[in-house]
């Protein structure tokens, strides 16, 4: 257990993220991938929930949760993203006890979330598509907003729980987390505590936000396949697999990546780091270009935004 002064959590004043284990030459490479990648990411999400604020047409249940998607995308993100650049420039790449608390928090807060928003994204679907005339009256707006507040309060409770869990822990070995952010495998890893209570709670909180969120979107699913099957015209078909699709895609990537990196044992920890890539950062950036590519919708209402730029660009010319 080591001296009983370091063992202590509350003595440790900071943490060291040691990031991709490379050779420094490569950290300018990686800061301007993650510098595009973040840039991508703040234009797509910022300019989706422009789109779906400012046009009147997608004010529907749909882009109401896509708009949340965007934010949350955003936001956990940039929990990760900024600070994980400036460490490629830092010799100490440290970050503090309590920004490495802070960090896991909203992490956890927003992921959590997004986990739950894409599961109610899969109901909205399987009543349009097999209630569509029902549809303007079990999708209320009271009922959206009660679908995403409870993403968000599902997201919080669960972010408390697992913080809490993780910071009660001891560290005594090392200061240093073999990882880009605050993930709360590599805080095991580092500690001097028994983790045998610790990784039973852990795997129970993961199991009890995946497993449920997972089952709503395949039996969804499911229903939604029938259904489409069942119509006879082929182009009635396509445009109902095409809404589906988009989202279909996010879940695969979004819960493929944390399966892999929460379900698997934690033995490679550099094939961790890339999976976790691609819930930080890749879904992120691909989510805004996935449901403005493949959206009639959502290109139109660009277009007018664009086209009410470009007028009053070429306005300003005139009168100059």
């Amino acid at each position: 257990m080591g001296d009983r002064g370091t063992s202590n959590h509350s003595e440790v004043t900071d943490f060291i993220l040691v990031g991709f284990r490379v050779r420094p030459e490569l950290h300018i490479l990686l800061f301007l991938l993650f510098l595009l990648v973040y840039a991508m990411i703040l234009l797509g999400n910022v300019g989706m929930m422009t789109i779906i604020m400012t046009d009147p047409r997608l004010n529907t249940p749909m882009y109401f949760f896509l708009g949340n998607l965007s934010f949350i995308d955003l936001f956990y993100s940039s929990v990760i993203a900024p600070k994980a650049m400036i460490n490629f420039w830092s010799e100490s790449k440290s970050i503090s006890f309590a920004g490495c608390v802070t960090q896991l928090f909203l992490f956890a807060l927003f992921i959590v979330a997004e986990g739950f928003l894409l599961a109610a994204m899969a109901y909205d679907r399987f009543i349009a598509i097999c209630n569509p005339l029902l549809y303007s009256v079990q999708m209320s707006t009271h009922l959206c907003i009660q679908l995403v507040a409870g993403s968000y309060f599902c997201g919080c409770i669960s972010s408390i729980l697992l913080t809490s869990v993780t910071f009660t822990l001891s560290f005594c070995a090392s200061r240093a987390i073999d990882h880009f952010y605050c993930d709360y495998r590599p805080l095991q890893r580092i500690s001097c505590s028994d983790l045998y209570l610790h990784k039973i709670v852990s795997f129970f909180l993961c199991s009890i936000i995946i497993l449920p969120t997972i089952i709503v979107i395949i039996v969804s699913y499911m229903y939604i396949v029938s259904t489409v099957l069942k119509i006879r015209s082929t182009e009635g078909r396509k445009k109902a697999f095409s809404t589906c699709s988009s989202h279909l895609g996010v879940v695969s990537v979004l819960y493929g990546a944390i399966i892999f990196m929460y379900f698997i044992p934690d033995r490679f920890p550099e094939l961790s780091k890339v999976a976790s890539l691609c819930y930080t950062l890749v879904t992120p950036m691909l989510n805004p270009l996935i449901y403005s590519l493949r959206n009639k919708d959502v290109k139109e209402a660009l277009r007018k935004i664009l086209g009410k730029k470009l007028f009053l660009f070429n306005s300003i010319l005139t009168m100059i």
